[in-house]
């Protein structure tokens, strides 16, 4: 009993317990090239960047933003849980090509993650390896949104003019 009363804290510290994507991240016509130098492309998240570490973000670059765009999106979702929804920022200017390990461009918002808070909150599966997936978006016009938006909204926002996107995927097994 005391175990599995762990395992469900756990699960929702980690992966549950707040608003979740009730559809799947949109898609977009363009290819954007999206890069981390802290783990490779369907590779292993560093400890570092989960709930067995520091919980710090990774930093990304991105390359292939079209000329015209208004915004840059971020979304990073774990599928594996149901589309627990990690890290939502937007409102980043299009001219970004990192996002540093602290910190925001002028103008980027972070949204609310289905802990229920803003920003970052870490990787930490509640058993075996899950896939983090940071989808990255040129939005042709300004989404609009303030800082603490839901996820859904955040995707609504995206899908009405997504004009490119990126995928990076990363990997990581709680200890």
């Amino acid at each position: 009993m005391r175990r599995a009363a762990v395992v469900l804290l756990a699960c929702l510290a980690g992966c549950g317990g707040g608003d979740k994507l009730t559809s799947a991240p949109p898609s977009a016509p363009r290819q954007l090239t999206l890069t981390s130098p802290d783990f490779p492309a369907n590779g292993a998240i560093p400890a570092r960047f989960s709930c067995d570490g520091d919980k710090a973000r990774p930093t990304l670059r991105f390359a292939g933003v079209p000329a015209g765009a208004a915004e840059l999106a971020l979304i990073v979702v774990d599928p594996d849980a149901g589309g627990f929804v990690h890290w939502t920022v937007y409102g980043l200017p299009s001219e970004t090509r990192t996002l540093g390990a602290t910190g925001l461009p002028p103008g980027g918002r972070e949204g609310e993650n289905s802990t229920g808070a803003n920003g970052w909150t870490p990787p930490c599966p509640p058993s075996g390896t899950h896939r983090y997936e940071f989808r990255l978006y040129s939005l042709g016009r300004a989404s609009g949104l303030d800082a603490g938006a839901k996820p859904d909204d955040v995707i609504a926002a995206v899908r009405a003019s997504a004009g490119a996107s990126g995928l990076l995927v990363g990997r990581y097994e709680h200890r």
